[in-house]
């Protein structure tokens, strides 16, 4: 059965700078072997995500590229792909989702940030039900 996995955005660390929630689980990800789509909301959050990455931490290095940007090849065999809306992927084991919706394709895993703001939740509410209909475990996780 595939899982949806909801982390809420709690502590301070990740209110102040989301992304690197989103960090964490690429590199929790990766830990674990699962070769990961990250959906970026658009292209600047493409890129913004590509530079976090790579400060993200200075022990540990996260293999990853924007999708489209090298050869299509790399896209393959890169653990980590992260997806601008204009590049078509083909689906991986796990994804994150930064989007707007909630992914209609296949995997193993989707994971979801859900933004601090309490008025930003009411969409993801809608998306946990989406997932459910579709007979994904659901959870959440207080980050």
């Amino acid at each position: 059965m595939p899982r949806a996995d909801f982390y809420l955005i709690a502590k301070p660390r990740f209110r102040d700078d989301p992304l690197r929630l989103v960090c964490e689980l690429a590199r929790r990800a990766y830990d674990s072997g699962a070769p990961t789509l990250i959906l970026a909301r658009d292209r600047a959050q493409a890129e913004a995500l590509d530079d976090a990455l790579w400060a993200f931490d200075t022990e540990a290095y996260i293999p990853h590229q924007i999708a489209g940007e090298e050869d299509p090849e790399e896209d393959e065999i890169t653990p980590v792909v992260i997806a601008p809306p204009e590049v078509d992927c083909p689906d991986r084991p796990m994804v994150i989702n930064l989007r707007d919706a909630a992914f209609a394709g296949q995997c193993e895993r989707v994971l979801e940030v859900v933004p601090a703001d309490p008025a930003a939740r009411e969409p993801l509410r809608e998306r946990w039900r989406q997932y459910k209909a579709r007979g994904f475990e659901t959870n959440k996780h207080d980050m």
